[in-house]
């Protein structure tokens, strides 16, 4: 009998599945162990022990976590009740639905308040059809993936959003957001976390240390977290460079010096550790922390004639001089990993004269009232410009983490004017440059109201249902 249940589990290391079968249970701890219980029959335990019974989860350990909870297929479950047993271990107790009783990965955490420890894991039933051991990679991404896109086998991005405060809305909770995380990473695709402070605020406003160091706080909890090791990077804020990132203080901007403050500790003595990087880096030393975008085409902040382009040359200067700073006084590592960037293209722009709108993202649309700043997709090559230009970010990857053919001035979402073809040229721009690793449509998935119908790829209203099977044919070529 044991023989034949021993064929039918497939282990995967470091950590062993359990599967409840018949009357005993695999039983693991997350050191490894395997302790397999038949009838009444209980060996010395090892802890967690992990039993599901119908839809009745029970948890015991010899620790009184607190703070614990289960995911059950990558959604949190918090526990009904707990309790003290005779021998002194703990029991948590949770009535799952009948659908994952049926068959689910379910794993223990404790102390989520700081950042989730996993602890033990268990499968039920059936396992999932894995995905391709090496899909292949394509520069092609969406912010907000639709959880029912096919990615036909390919390693896309996902681009997802986290706050610092947000405001008691469920949806964008750490929870949820691993859960999000959970279920692109089983489709093979690679995750970039932007972290804002607030809803309307990207980054704490200028000069509010106190809100500095609850943001540092909360990245760190993001780092450190067992649900979101295998996020790819977190981007830094987004768009702070405008009036309506900084709607909860607008007389306390981001400033470039500010936002390198929050970033590496620019400005601050060398030895100072509340920054970002710095933060991240120590609670999980391999992920990647890019610099969040800058919004072009924005005078909000700098000077004319592109005050886009000198906030961004004041940033990137800034984060230079951190970095040498800190490298200097031999602490390593606080240069940033890369550069998200924002590249939307502008299909009806003056300058095509005549050009079709879909070959917009292959043309230099240097707008001679800027000076010859880009007034399109290419404005991505100003951005590199500024990077390339200082030692400490030269080179650095770029991930072109907003694109589609909204232009704010020009104030047509993608539903009215995306043209045919405006992708794949602006895909081939991408693929072209090294340097950029990423090309990001936004967005993809609906966020719960209309707002973003216009641009959403899975909503296909008007010509965003031509961008969407475009991108479609995309994965499927390339």
């Amino acid at each position: 009998m044991l023989a034949r249940l021993l064929r039918g589990v497939k282990y995967h290391w470091p950590v062993l599945l359990g599967l409840a079968v018949l009357a005993g249970y695999w039983l693991l701890p997350i050191s490894g162990q395997v302790v397999v219980t038949l009838g009444s029959e209980r060996p010395a335990p090892a802890w967690p022990q992990m039993r599901l019974e119908g839809a009745t989860l029970q948890v015991s350990d010899d620790v009184p976590w607190a703070h614990v909870l289960v995911t059950v297929n990558g959604a949190a479950v918090y526990p009904e009740k707990w309790w003290q047993n005779p021998d002194g271990s703990w029991t948590w107790q949770w009535t799952l639905s009948t659908q994952a009783a049926g068959g689910a990965a379910i794993t223990f955490y404790h102390d989520c308040h700081t950042g989730c420890v996993e602890r033990g894991r268990l499968a039920i039933g059936p396992l999932p059809t894995p995905q391709p051991a090496a899909p292949l990679p394509t520069k092609l991404g969406v912010a907000f993936a639709d959880p029912l896109r096919d990615w036909h086998g390919r390693a896309g991005w996902d681009v997802e959003l986290a706050y610092c405060r947000p405001d008691e809305q469920p949806y964008w909770s750490i929870d949820e957001l691993a859960a999000r995380v959970y279920a692109a990473l089983a489709k093979g695709l690679r995750v970039l976390v932007r972290v804002d402070y607030a809803p309307g605020q990207s980054l704490p406003p200028g000069g509010d240390y106190a809100g500095l160091s609850e943001y540092v706080a909360y990245a760190e909890r993001l780092a450190r977290d067992a649900r979101l090791q295998g996020v790819y990077g977190y981007v830094i804020g987004s768009g702070y460079n405008a009036h309506d990132a900084n709607a909860l203080a607008p007389e306390q901007p981001v400033t470039p010096a500010w936002y390198a403050r929050v970033f590496s500790g620019y400005g601050e003595a060398a030895t100072r550790t509340d920054n970002v990087v710095q933060a991240l880096r120590a609670a999980n030393p391999v992920v990647r922390v890019l610099v969040g975008p800058v919004r072009p085409w924005v005078a909000d902040q700098g000077d004319p004639p592109a005050p886009w382009l000198g906030y961004m040359n004041s940033l990137v200067a800034a984060l230079d001089e951190a970095a040498r700073t800190k490298a200097a006084a031999g602490i390593p590592l606080a240069a940033p990993d890369g550069f998200a960037l924002q590249a939307p293209g502008r299909p009806a722009a003056a300058e095509l004269t005549g050009r079709s709108g879909a070959e917009e993202p292959r043309l230099d649309l240097k707008r001679a009232s800027w000076q010859g700043a880009q007034a399109g997709f290419r404005v991505y090559r100003d951005w590199l410009a500024i990077i390339n230009a200082y030692p400490a970010t030269r080179g650095l990857p770029a991930y072109i983490t907003s694109s589609n053919t909204y232009a704010p001035d020009d104030g047509a979402p993608p539903a009215q004017n995306y043209p045919r073809g405006w992708l794949s040229a602006a895909l081939a721009e991408a693929d072209a440059e090294p340097q950029v690793q990423a090309l990001v449509w936004f967005l993809d998935g609906p966020l719960g109201d209309a707002q973003w119908d216009g641009f959403s790829l899975a909503r296909r209203q008007g010509h965003a249902a031509e961008a969407a099977d475009e991108f479609d044919a995309l994965l499927k070529l390339e």
